[in-house]
């Protein structure tokens, strides 16, 4: 069984190449230490922070190009309704052109329309697509600026409001836009299952693409299957400090004209192998040669694949012995026993908590670093409690160990401590059906 000290597991950090920010981590950041949800609510607008639309060909008219908006608020104590995002136009004058959904309602000069967005998530969605396209003379390099503001009702003074300043540039731009489509997620897929990754590549500009590069990143429960010799890989490495996963850098010379779309060589096939459960498919696309692409945001997708599979998270105790004014080491472990391994590879947040409730007549000197001080509902204030922030993965063969130092203070015959292990709240619990050994003792001073 690998041992991993906590002590040696890097800190949480981002996989910079990974297209849909996949985390790469160690330790979670003690997310999953949140106190009780704050009485404070905001509403956010979701707008790009920059809009390219392709320069009018000479004599002819320009493209149209999707605008997506939407809006958000932050605490889900809340519901929110009667959204309304107000969109000003007036700053593309010369430069851009917008053609209103049938959900916005503009003013009489048309710069100007109030969009309805019905009730408000806390998570963004689509709510409104602008239709923007340059105008007939507007130059490569112009530019002009969308300006919004929105409020909803809801939240704990009955209204929301945005802050002030969100706006978009939109500048006339000329080359190529590679977009992917998204892939919906899947759910209860048996491991052993071989999957089709939905991989098309459309040019929405008005510029050829002289071949695109591709980055595929697939997470240590999905094997990839199809090996084109465009491609380099790097193999997942289940025993190191970074979450595993497989890795491929791609070139294709393959040429996209506008409004083409091509596929890639084969169809690119994955298999759900033995250790699934929450798995990710991160996949992405650029033009060569440094040819910048119109639009970014569509360039790379993540595909969520859940499997129907069990990990076997395991609490484990200790039994210690010391006299009054001795220090003593406590070390409770974690273990997951498997055959699947676990991962909260979108968020960062540590897969599990474990959590430690001190023995009688004992205090904390010394408490591993990935470890604090806790409170929760139905504590006793006498008895101390610690909850230990766990790596954001853990393989079928992890093992971590949180060594505390204890004082004895006075000597309790058979005093006993408590180590309780749960999932961090964002995952499902029913993926570790046994729960008879999510819980251990830590008995210092045993007299059997």
């Amino acid at each position: 069984m690998r041992s991993v000290s906590v002590g040696r597991l890097l800190r949480r950090g981002a996989c910079t190449g990974a297209v849909g920010a996949l985390v790469l981590t160690g330790l979670g950041s003690g997310a999953a230490f949140a106190d009780d949800e704050p009485g404070t609510d905001q509403l956010w607008i979701q707008a790009p922070y920059d809009q390219s639309v392709t320069v009018a060909p000479a004599g002819g008219t320009a493209q149209y190009r999707t605008l997506t908006l939407g809006l958000y608020h932050d605490n889900d104590n809340y519901t929110v309704t009667d959204g309304h995002l107000t969109v000003d136009v007036s700053g593309l004058a010369g430069v851009a052109e917008v053609a209103w959904p049938d959900t916005c309602t503009p003013n009489g000069a048309g710069t100007v329309a109030v969009c309805d967005t019905g009730d408000v998530p806390t998570r963004y969605s689509a709510q409104v697509q602008l239709k923007v396209r340059a105008v007939a003379g507007a130059a490569v390099g112009a530019q002009g600026t969308i300006e919004y503001s929105a409020e909803a009702t809801g939240g704990p003074d009955g209204t929301l409001t945005a802050p002030e300043g969100s706006e978009t540039p939109v500048t006339v731009r000329s080359g190529p836009d590679l977009g992917i489509a998204a892939s919906q997620d899947t759910t209860g897929v048996a491991p052993g299952t071989d999957l089709t990754v939905p991989f098309a590549v459309t040019n929405t500009g008005n510029e050829t693409a002289h071949g695109f590069t591709v980055q595929l990143y697939a997470t240590y429960g999905l094997d990839v299957v199809t090996r084109y010799p465009q491609c380099t890989y790097t193999e997942p490495d289940a025993g190191g400090t970074y979450m595993p996963m497989t890795h491929a850098t791609c070139a294709f010379d393959t040429d996209i004209a506008p409004g083409a779309t091509v596929e890639l060589p084969a169809p690119l096939r994955l298999t759900v192998n033995d250790h699934a459960l929450f798995e990710r498919f991160d996949y992405g696309i650029e033009p060569v040669d440094g040819v910048t692409d119109l639009d970014s945001s569509d360039n790379g997708r993540a595909w969520n694949i859940d499997a129907d599979n069990t990990a076997d998270f395991v609490a484990h105790g200790t039994e210690v012995s010391g006299a009054v004014g001795d220090t003593v080491t406590a070390a409770i472990r974690f273990t997951n026993d498997g055959p699947a391994w676990v991962a909260n590879a979108g968020s960062g947040d540590p897969v599990a908590v474990v959590d430690f409730y001190l023995p009688e007549g004992t205090t904390a000197t010394s408490v591993p670093a990935d470890c604090r001080g806790a409170w929760a509902s139905g504590d006793d204030p006498a008895i101390a409690h610690y909850a230990c922030s766990l790596p954001i993965w853990a393989g079928p063969d992890t093992d971590v160990s949180f060594p505390f130092q204890l004082r004895i203070d006075r000597v309790v015959p058979d005093a006993t401590g408590r180590v309780i292990v749960h999932p961090h709240a964002d995952r499902p619990a029913p993926f570790d059906p046994d729960t008879a050994n999510n819980t251990a003792e830590v008995i210092v001073n045993p007299t059997a």
